[in-house]
């Protein structure tokens, strides 16, 4: 009889995943939910991207390429690095992979050994723990706080390095929080790293939406020995609007890009031919619509936080990248509003999605208890709606 297997039977499914599912299910029955659980922009892709598709196909660029990527957008991430942070990356530092989160496995699987620890900074992605755990290695979880603006500082990170702690796993700007580090703050990071002989998986998928005037930077440029122990990733899915697509990639040295593209070799093969022919496009051609995109996100933050924090009980603070407002429901708890008490942030997303009709993220998926994420990837008039059921509910107590 086939049974799971211990590991599978470990493994967690995606809480923001299932938030949405939930979601779907209700409004199947009839009910309007006004869902923010997905991190996925509500923009079209931008058409000249959807054109270099079609073209693509018309090609006959339909057939396999090979299984790291395709020469060309192998170059244009390179080229994307040389330009934007003045990294020297060869098109064989990169790796392209089935989005993002595909790129971390790989990363994950191809550099660390059962036993292994490594540090995540919480709150934290959904999937990184599961991501760390499926390799034997062990995550091992460090808070951060909403008064030092859920950033990692030196002193936790150099009290939680043992003698197995082999990465560093950093998320700027961050999912769920938004939070974005200083250069300085990174330098910080980067000296305790370097005596510390740790290696980095620096995830900056969201590296173009950051608000405010703020200018990204990546983790591998801050120390001329950073290149060799990063493995810097990203992707098309946030900046372009191109969730769908499935395009990701890693930048770090030589060795270990060869044996991510072995592990992935063995796995899925390439990514999908015509994705990496629109990633191109995306990458090398106008960027007015990433402008258009991060302004209008922008917008929607200021929008969302003033909303929120007219709500009694909640703390909104102001997040500097992606598109997550990560609130602080603690003020709420002992509160029963229509009859039910809220307890932790669970009780709080069960209530909003039942009662409100508003679909929200609990921050214990995150690690962060006493907090509640909401996407603000979706239109103004939305907000506005969900933010208002969320405040009617709410004072019904």
């Amino acid at each position: 009889m086939l049974q799971v297997s211990r590991l599978a039977a470990s493994i967690q499914p995606s809480a923001t995943l299932a938030a949405a599912a939930r979601a779907k299910q209700l409004q199947a029955s009839g009910v309007r939910i006004r869902d923010f659980s997905l991190g996925e922009p509500d923009f079209p892709t931008p058409e000249h991207v959807c054109e270099a598709a079609r073209q693509a196909m018309l090609a006959g660029k339909t057939r396999y390429t090979q299984a790291s990527g395709t020469p060309e957008l192998r170059a244009a991430v390179a080229s994307h690095y040389q330009a934007t942070y003045g990294l020297a990356v060869t098109p064989e530092q990169v790796l392209i992979s089935n989005g993002a989160k595909h790129s971390l496995h790989n990363a994950l699987s191809a550099s660390l050994n059962p036993g292994d620890e490594v540090i995540i900074p919480t709150p934290y992605w959904v999937s990184y723990s599961d991501l760390v755990a499926m390799t034997g290695a062990v995550p091992v979880l460090v808070p951060t706080t909403m008064e030092d603006g859920f950033r990692l500082n030196p002193q936790a990170l150099r009290s939680a390095i043992t003698s197995r702690t082999k990465l560093l796993l950093l998320n700027a700007p961050s999912n769920p929080t938004g939070a974005v580090y200083s250069r300085a703050q990174l330098e910080a990071l980067a000296k305790v790293v370097l005596e510390a002989d740790l290696s980095v998986i620096s995830d900056e998928i969201y590296e173009q939406l950051m608000f405010d005037g703020r200018e990204p930077v990546c983790f591998a440029t801050l120390h001329p020995d950073l290149p060799a122990r990063t493995l810097t990733v990203s992707g098309v899915s946030k900046t372009y609007a191109m969730t769908g697509w499935r395009i990701g990639w890693t930048v770090g040295p030589t060795s270990l890009i060869k044996a991510m593209g072995n592990v992935q070799s063995q796995q899925t093969s390439n990514p999908c031919s015509i994705s990496q022919a629109a990633a191109v496009a995306a990458i090398t051609g106008d960027q007015d619509c990433v402008e258009m995109m991060r302004n209008t996100f922008q917008q929607r933050r200021d929008l969302v936080c003033r909303l929120l924090n007219a709500i009694p009980g909640i703390t909104c603070p102001i997040p500097d990248g992606a598109f997550y407002a990560f609130f602080d429901i603690t003020g709420l708890f002992g509160k029963t509003v229509a009859g039910k008490l809220i307890t932790n942030s669970v009780s709080f997303c069960d209530g909003a999605l039942e009662t409100a009709h508003v679909c929200l993220v609990p921050g214990s998926a995150f690690g962060a208890e006493g907090f509640a994420r909401l996407s603000f990837a979706t239109s103004p008039e939305e907000i506005e709606a969900g933010v208002a059921q969320l405040a009617e509910w709410l004072r019904q107590g």
